[in-house]
């Protein structure tokens, strides 16, 4: 970027006056209290209900042990350095995931607007969870926790309430539970159903909730944190060491962690690897950013990369120890293979550990030990990826996968990685690992763009249960919300090209 187009901006200030203007601007939008509140926020927006049940699933499912070998490859090449790369915009410039990319690069702000639709998307489908997890909690309550007998009204005659081998199409009360009590699954996407207020108030409970943790913006962000990032450590040490002692534990933790080699040639393991590290890490989301905007100028955000990172992963790992125990318990008890007992998806926190639960000692303290980390890990999420739209919109009015690629290229390319690690070395005192930068130019953008062919020509259509296909309508729907945050970068492009004086190069660096 010429060094004409920066005069006036923030990025011309010499280091000394640009830290004095970044504590000013952070004083006025205010800023973490400490060290330790950045850390908890971002910590407990990285690790939730993904790492709970969805990398334990791809773990066993992916060949167990032999998973961590994709999962760290993806991790070094995509998860560190884009972390570390959308952290420190928001620290330098002070701003959120959308005006942050006016000192950047403003022909990419459109990457900022379609981050904002996938937090709102998240957020939407995250605040159900959390309902769904209440809904849980308070039926733990009573005096026999309702998953773990046949004796309801929302049981069929194939249920089996000890024994799932008791008929060819038997289930179990825990799935009747989630299927037929707490979902209420319909024929297909087309019947509605009716409304269901005790759910619908368990889902205003949980926005509740979520708005006074944001509503004084970081101030309040950054006390909640301090309970809802560590209590569900405490809680998964708990359900951790329960889990280890009961029978069959050993042989849950021997299928987790068996590595199979054979699984590494299948291309699909290695794109589940990838899909785990950006999802769980929040990549190319805004909260990163957003989060990294309320740093101190001179916070070493590089150090804080490899810690948090550290967490995010370790968690994952840790949480399918105590996952898996509960499987092997399972399995020892019901008399089936592991790979029979184990679901994917939200099934394995309301239909495998509650069936579990319910044939432990104190099955009502478990459940609600259990279910008050699963809302603790998901109201992290929620309240941070409400923080970052509010921080967004503040920004910009003071007074009132493929997004991924084009964040990594702008900033690499456009912006330039050299002169980041400028802005970064200005921040920190001294400058990143040369691998990060490496990464930036070449690294994560062919192995983004690979990731998003192979996702191309694999393409499956989605199916409910395995068996439902949804009508033609639903995926033309699906594919709408999932491209129309995709197309916001290239049509803000096509705007500000078209709207601005000047050749392209200088639209591109104005």
């Amino acid at each position: 970027m010429p060094r004409e187009f920066l005069k006036g901006s923030s990025l011309d200030v010499p280091g000394q006056e640009k830290g004095l203007m970044k504590k000013t601007q952070l004083l006025d939008r205010g800023q973490w209290a400490s060290k330790l509140e950045f850390l908890l926020a971002v910590a407990g927006t990285l690790v939730g209900l993904g790492n709970l049940w969805r990398f334990p699933y791809l773990c066993y499912k992916n060949g167990g042990g032999a998973f961590l070998i994709p999962y760290v490859l993806f991790l070094l090449a995509c998860g560190i350095p884009m972390f570390l790369l959308e952290t420190a915009m928001g620290q330098f410039t002070s701003q959120g995931c959308i005006t942050c990319w006016r000192h950047f690069c403003p022909l990419f702000e459109g990457i900022g607007y379609a981050t904002q639709v996938v937090i709102a998307y998240a957020a939407v489908s995250y605040i159900v969870i959390q309902a769904w997890a209440f809904f849980y909690l308070f039926s733990s309550f009573s005096a026999e926790i309702p998953w773990a007998s046949c004796r309801n009204s929302w049981n069929t005659g194939t249920n089996a309430s000890s024994n799932w081998t008791a008929a060819a199409n038997a289930t179990t009360p825990a799935a009747e539970f989630w299927e037929r009590r707490v979902l209420g699954i319909s024929q297909g996407i087309e019947e509605i159903g009716s409304l269901r207020w005790d759910l619908a108030l368990c889902l205003l409970l949980a926005w509740i909730i979520c708005y006074f943790c944001v509503w004084k913006g970081v101030k309040s962000t950054g006390k909640v944190v301090y309970f809802t990032a560590t209590f569900p450590y405490v809680m998964l040490v708990v359900l951790l060491a329960r889990g280890l002692t009961l029978p069959g534990a050993i042989n849950g933790l021997a299928f987790y962690l068996y590595p199979d080699p054979t699984r590494l040639v299948d291309p699909q393991v290695w794109m589940d690897a990838g899909a785990q590290v950006l999802f769980s890490f929040g990549i190319c989301q805004g909260s990163l950013t957003a989060l990294g905007s309320y740093n101190k100028y001179n916070n070493d955000c590089y150090k804080d990369t490899f810690v948090l990172c550290l967490v995010n992963g370790g968690s994952s790992f840790v949480a399918g120890f105590a996952i898996f125990s509960v499987l092997g318990f399972m399995s020892y008890e019901q008399g089936l293979p592991i790979s029979e007992v184990a679901a994917s998806g939200p099934g394995l926190a309301f239909i495998a550990y509650p069936r579990a639960v319910a044939m432990m000692p104190l099955p009502q303290l478990w459940a609600i030990c259990f279910f008050i980390m699963v809302i603790l890990l998901g109201a992290d999420t929620q309240f941070v990826s409400l923080e970052c739209l509010m921080t967004s919109v503040t920004d910009m009015f003071p007074n009132a996968k493929l997004n991924l690629y084009a964040c990594i290229c702008s900033i690499g390319w456009i912006y330039g990685a050299d002169r980041l690690y400028d802005n970064i070395e200005d921040m920190i005192g001294y400058r990143p690992w040369p691998l990060m930068k490496h990464c930036w130019l070449y690294v994560t953008p062919a192995v983004c763009l690979g990731t998003f062919v192979f996702s191309i020509v694999k393409y499956k259509p989605l199916k409910f249960n395995k068996t439902y296909v949804y009508p033609t309508w639903a995926y033309a729907l699906g594919w709408f919300l999932g491209l129309f945050c995709v197309l916001l970068v290239p049509l803000w492009i096509i705007f500000k090209v078209t709207t601005m004086k000047g050749t392209i190069w200088q639209v591109c660096t104005q």
